[in-house]
């Protein structure tokens, strides 16, 4: 039973490189695209450390998850515990850094720059829009019934 957990652990370290390998590709494509539309060094490049950002956190978490079906599933020991503390730390220090980077402000801080009423009206407003959406395409809001 070790062996196939051990199969599950690498299958999902192999999913979380593909994941940033697949990332680094889009933001390039994306920044590469952003250029061509003439639209700026600057949007570029935040459309590319934005986008790789986000690859290296999904792969980041998808390794997390890895190590724990690691080692939960191997003879534990305190030694491969301590391992796996050191890894896990390491990578959530890496995710949160990352996360500061895209982001421009801590994590949870970024709740206290937005009210809740921001929170709220920026749901309601979508909520609208997409009804609105939904509505003209059916037809309904063309002959005023609403």
């Amino acid at each position: 039973m070790e062996e196939v957990f051990t199969g599950v652990a690498v299958g999902f370290e192999a999913i979380g490189a593909v994941a940033m390998i697949i990332g680094f590709v889009v933001a390039v494509v994306l920044g590469a695209r952003s250029l061509a539309r003439g639209e700026g060094g600057r949007s570029a490049f935040m459309a590319l450390r934005t986008t790789l950002g986000g690859a290296i956190l999904l792969g980041l978490e998808v390794l997390v998850a890895a190590d724990l079906i690691r080692t939960i599933t191997s003879k534990p020991s305190l030694e491969e515990a301590t391992i796996l503390f050191v890894i896990v730390v390491i990578r959530i220090i890496l995710s949160i850094s990352i996360q500061i980077e895209i982001d421009g402000t801590l994590p949870w801080r970024r709740a206290l720059l937005r009210s809740g009423g921001q929170v709220i009206g920026d749901a309601v407003a979508r909520d609208r829009a997409a009804g609105r959406a939904a509505r003209a395409d059916s037809g309904t809001e063309a002959s005023g019934i609403e």
